[in-house]
């Protein structure tokens, strides 16, 4: 199956894994799932991910987090630039999720990262997605 938004793909693997109450999603790799996902386990999103190579792109293994009561972490995720319409803000642009309490993920000219360390370091880019 050919997939054009790789990204919402990703997204909606690991939200509807959560809702079904797997342990863990498989996903069809690349360098930028890895580090959504590198990212998503800092964050405390996820518990952990590998990479597990194939004689073809490779599958990105997430292990999924949940809480206490076997309730997802993850309570919402949002795209926000598509491939019809890219989405780019200054390091002054950059909108905060839930007041604080989620994160976008924006790849900028120094790699993947969250929009806090994107404040950090007073730089912009392409505003991938939110998650909360």
């Amino acid at each position: 199956m050919v997939v054009s938004d790789t990204i919402a793909d990703f997204l909606n693997r690991i939200k509807n894994g959560q809702k079904a109450r797997f342990d863990k999603v498989d996903i069809p790799a690349s360098r930028m799932k890895a580090s959504l996902a590198r990212i998503l386990k800092d964050e405390g999103y996820i518990k952990n991910f590998k990479l597990i190579r194939d004689d073809l792109q490779g599958i990105l293994r997430i292990q999924l987090k949940y809480g206490e009561t076997r309730e997802g972490v993850i309570t919402g995720v949002k795209r926000i630039s598509r491939p019809g319409r890219r989405v780019y803000v200054g390091h002054g642009e950059i909108p905060k999720v839930m007041n604080g309490m989620g994160i976008n993920i924006l790849s900028t000219s120094k790699g993947v990262m969250t929009d806090r360390q994107a404040r950090k370091e007073h730089i912009g880019g392409e505003l991938l997605c939110s998650v909360w």
